[in-house]
C-alpha cells in the first residue's frame, strides 16, 4: 500500500495480519485440500492435478492481496498446504507429481524472472562506495544471522554449521519482496531506494553462489572428522 505515515502500530498490525492469514489458510487448507483432491481425481480429466494445485495457489494469492498482504504470502501458504499425500490418488494411477508437472514451466519462467529482477538494477548505483559497503553488511548479516539461527538445532546428531549454511541463500523470495518495496512509496519517497535494491541483489547473488561450495566443504569436513 502507498501511504504517508508509518508507525510501530501499523507495522505490528501487518505482522499480526500475516500470521493470522498463514495459520488460518494452512489450517483450513490442510482440512479441505484432501477432499478437494479426491473430487478432482474422480473427474479423471486430463491435467486435473496441476489445474487444481494452480487454482489453489492463485486463489490464496488473490485472498492475500485482498487483505492487504503480498500475493507471495498466499502462494507460500499454498506451498505449505500442498503435500504429496494429497495427490496420491493421481500418482497411484501413473500420473506425474506436481513437481514433475511444473518443472517444464519453471525451466522457462525462472530464468525470465531472474533476468527481469536483474534488469531492475540501476548500474549507476555501483559507482557509489556506500552501496558496496551496504551490500557487504547485508551479506555478512545474512551469513552470520543464519549461523545464529542454527544454534536452535538441539539434536546432537545434526551438524549445526551445515544447517546454518543451508539457510544462507536469499533467492527469489528476497528479490520479490525487494521489488515490491522498490515500487512502494512513503511520504513521496521510495521505501527501498535504487541503491538499496542493488545491494539486495548483490547479497542474493553472493549468498547463492557461496552456499553450494560451503555446503560441500561442510559435508566433506564432517566425513573427515568421522574417520
Amino acid at each position: 500500500d502507498k501511504g504517508s505515515t508509518m508507525s510501530v502500530g501499523s507495522i505490528a498490525f501487518v505482522v499480526v495480519k500475516a500470521v493470522i492469514f498463514l495459520f488460518g489458510a494452512i489450517f483450513i487448507g490442510r482440512t479441505l485440500t484432501p477432499y478437494l483432491m479426491k473430487i478432482a481425481s474422480r473427474l479423471r480429466a486430463g491435467d486435473m492435478l496441476i489445474v487444481t494445485s494452480a487454482a489453489l495457489c492463485f486463489t490464496l494469492a488473490e485472498i492475500a492481496a485482498l487483505v492487504g498482504l503480498a500475493p507471495i504470502v498466499g502462494a507460500f501458504a499454498a506451498g505449505l498446504i500442498l503435500d504429496e499425500v494429497h495427490w496420491q490418488d493421481f500418482t497411484k494411477r501413473g500420473e506425474k507429481s506436481v513437481q514433475d508437472l511444473i518443472r517444464p514451466l519453471a525451466a522457462i519462467l525462472v530464468p525470465v524472472f531472474f533476468v527481469r529482477m536483474g534488469a531492475e538494477v540501476d548500474i549507476r548505483t555501483f559507482a557509489e562506495p556506500s552501496l558496496l559497503v551496504f551490500a557487504a553488511v547485508l551479506t555478512i548479516a545474512a551469513i552470520l544471522g543464519k549461523q545464529a539461527c542454527a544454534l536452535g538445532v538441539l539434536d546432537k546428531g545434526i551438524n549445526r554449521l551445515t544447517v546454518g549454511i543451508g539457510m544462507i541463500p536469499r533467492g527469489e523470495v528476497g528479490l520479490i519482496f525487494a521489488a515490491i518495496g522498490e515500487k512502494l512509496t512513503l511520504g513521496g519517497e521510495k521505501i527501498i531506494t535504487d541503491a538499496a535494491y542493488s545491494a539486495v541483489v548483490i547479497m542474493v547473488v553472493i549468498t547463492t553462489i557461496l552456499t553450494p561450495p560451503a555446503l560441500k566443504f561442510s559435508f566433506a569436513d564432517k566425513k573427515h572428522s568421522k574417520k
